[in-house]
C-alpha cells in the first residue's frame, strides 16, 4: 500500500464540500489514515508551494490557499498517488472528466477544489510537511 497527500482547499470548504469529498474518496477504496482541518498560514502556503516560487501565479495561489480553511489528509491506496490524481481529474476543473472531484466541486483551474501529490517522492514530503 502506498500513501498520497490530498488537501480539500478553502474553494470546496467554503461551499460545504468537505463531507461529500471524503465520501468520494472513501468510495474509491482509499483509506484515510490521518487528516486535520487548517487554516494555513502565509508561511505554510508558502512553503508548501515552494516549488512554484518563480511562477507568476504564485501569490495568487498563497493568497487563495490562506483565505479559508483547508482539510489535510494522508490517504492510502495501492497505486495511491495515480489513483488519487485519476479521481480528483484535470488540474482546470472546466476540463476535468465528469465524476471526478474537480469536475463535481471546482470552479476553473485556480479554484480546484483539491491538491494531490504528483508522484511517490513528493507524497511522501507533503505528507511530512503537513503530519
Amino acid at each position: 500500500m502506498k500513501n498520497t497527500l490530498a488537501i480539500i482547499k478553502p474553494d470546496a470548504m467554503q461551499k460545504g464540500s468537505k463531507e461529500d469529498i471524503r465520501k468520494d474518496i472513501m468510495d474509491n477504496g482509499f483509506k484515510i489514515v490521518e487528516e486535520k482541518t487548517i487554516h494555513m498560514s502565509e508561511e505554510q502556503a508558502q512553503g508548501f508551494y515552494d516549488i512554484h516560487k518563480d511562477k507568476p501565479f504564485f501569490g495568487e495561489l498563497v493568497e487563495f490557499m490562506t483565505s479559508y480553511k483547508s482539510h489535510i489528509m494522508k490517504l492510502e491506496k495501492e497505486n495511491a498517488v495515480s489513483e488519487w490524481r485519476n479521481l480528483m481529474g484535470a488540474t482546470d476543473s472546466t476540463k476535468a472528466e465528469p465524476g471526478t472531484i474537480r469536475a463535481k466541486y471546482g470552479t476553473d483551474i485556480s479554484m480546484n477544489a483539491t491538491h494531490g501529490s504528483d508522484s511517490d517522492e513528493n507524497a511522501e514530503k507533503e505528507i511530512s510537511f503537513f503530519f
